[in-house]
């Protein structure tokens, strides 16, 4: 379930802090799966300074790396995104995907100034090329250009944003908080979900069928009593009226069944009971006017 989003400036020690992490975890018997941002490139067959270079290599890395973190969330896993997550508005879409899955998270930022970032990026000496789909570029050193630009593009994590937070800030120098850290995934409750991520109840056909052809029924009772004259509450049947004015017409009743059975399609109102339908749609209709 939990998920840890590791963000900084290129050469500022991610994969190093993922690795203490990712350690951590495992030594509290956790499961622990590592998406590596420095392993996904290789594996697509970019170079690392041309990937960085060229937008749309990024994009296809992004939606791929983006898609495995959400395959692996489960309830008791520690999911670790190992990469630069510069983009503020990605990290957002990853603070989406894991509060549709339930699941907390939290940012791990690797704050750095940037000329030791640069120096320390100059200690790399591995080769920028394609080797096997399991190379891992860590140790390729960014060209000066790249560096430059990749610092010019990142998006600072705030505590404030509900999507950094809780946001764990980490100098060279520092120490993990690894028990913020677990109680922050571990010790609360996911965010809700937003309605628009959640599936929508299975509903059978039949019973929808049925919904439709009930209010159907309730409708046109209620417009031929109209006709006829009858201007008060108009009778369902035992102790169900419908008290709505008379000037309201066919078309605005017909409107109001539409309303009503889009939204037990996604709520399941009355629980699939039949029995309970007409009451429900009388208290919707009277509630409407």
């Amino acid at each position: 379930m939990p998920l840890i989003i590791l963000t900084g400036f290129p050469s500022s020690g991610k994969t190093k802090r993922c690795k203490e992490l990712a350690d951590h975890f495992r030594e509290r018997d956790k499961t622990v799966h590592v998406v590596s941002e420095n392993l996904a490139i290789p594996k697509a067959g970019f170079r690392k300074n041309e990937y960085y270079a060229d937008s749309q290599k990024e994009k296809v890395i992004r939606a791929d790396l983006k898609s495995e973190t959400v395959r692996l969330l489960t309830k008791d896993n520690v999911v670790i995104l190992d990469g630069a997550n510069y983009i503020k508005g990605y990290r957002y879409e990853l603070y989406c995907a894991s509060k549709a899955a339930r699941s907390t998270q939290c940012t791990v930022f690797c704050a750095i100034p940037p000329e030791t970032a640069w120096n320390f990026n100059q200690q790399r000496n591995a080769e920028d090329v394609i080797q096997s789909s399991e190379s891992d570029n860590s140790t390729v050193p960014y060209t000066r250009e790249i560096f430059d630009a990749l610092m010019l593009r990142y998006e600072e994590p705030i505590a404030n944003n509900r999507w950094d937070s809780p946001l764990f800030t980490l100098l060279p120098e520092s120490q993990i908080p690894f028990e913020d850290i677990y109680a922050a995934l571990y010790d609360r409750k996911p965010p809700p979900p937003n309605l628009a991520t959640q599936n929508a109840p299975l509903t059978s056909t039949n019973y929808l069928y049925e919904m439709d052809k009930l209010t159907q029924e309730i409708t046109n009772t209620v417009i031929s009593a109209r006709k006829i004259g009858i201007m008060g509450p108009v009778q369902i049947r035992d102790n169900l009226h419908v008290k709505i004015p008379a000037t309201i017409n066919a078309s605005q009743l017909n409107k109001l069944r539409r309303q009503f059975l889009n939204y037990n399609k996604m709520h399941s109102a009355g629980g699939h009971n039949l029995d309970k339908a007409p009451d429900l749609f009388v208290q919707f209709l009277n509630a409407n006017f």
